[in-house]
């Protein structure tokens, strides 16, 4: 199945959903889905949680990854992650993570995305630097 612009956001959300780690296990969920562009979030909850209280950096990553795959795959042809580079800023305070992804440069091979993690106080918990393929 091939997203285009064009497609409602529903369709994305039950296209999206089928990355079930992220979605179910995870509980990520797509609030904006547009070429270039997404942003998805979850509420924090025990099982995001490390030993020590804070939010797991392999949660944070999933959410950051989510967002990125929904961006590079609307209006494109089939793409997925080589290379991601992640900076862990701040723990989050909040009860929310949220997830925004904007295209860089979009060519026809390689596709460059940055994602920015905050929770929903405003706090900068992460960013993430990934380099996509989009298979032909």
């Amino acid at each position: 199945m091939t997203l285009d612009n064009d497609s409602p956001i529903d369709q994305i959300r039950d296209f999206f959903a089928h990355d079930l780690f992220a979605y179910e296990a995870c509980g990520c969920r797509i609030v904006e889905a547009s070429h270039g562009h997404a942003v998805t979030t979850f509420d924090i909850a025990p099982i995001h949680r490390n030993a020590m209280g804070a939010v797991m950096g392999g949660a944070i990553f999933t959410l950051a990854d989510y967002a990125l795959a929904v961006a590079c795959n609307i209006g494109e042809k089939p793409t997925v992650s080589v290379s991601n580079s992640i900076e862990f800023l701040s723990s989050a305070r909040g009860d929310r993570l949220i997830a925004t992804c904007d295209v860089d440069k979009s060519g026809r091979s390689l596709g460059f995305y940055t994602v920015d993690v905050r929770d929903e106080l405003g706090t900068h918990v992460a960013r993430m630097s990934a380099i996509c393929f989009r298979r032909a």
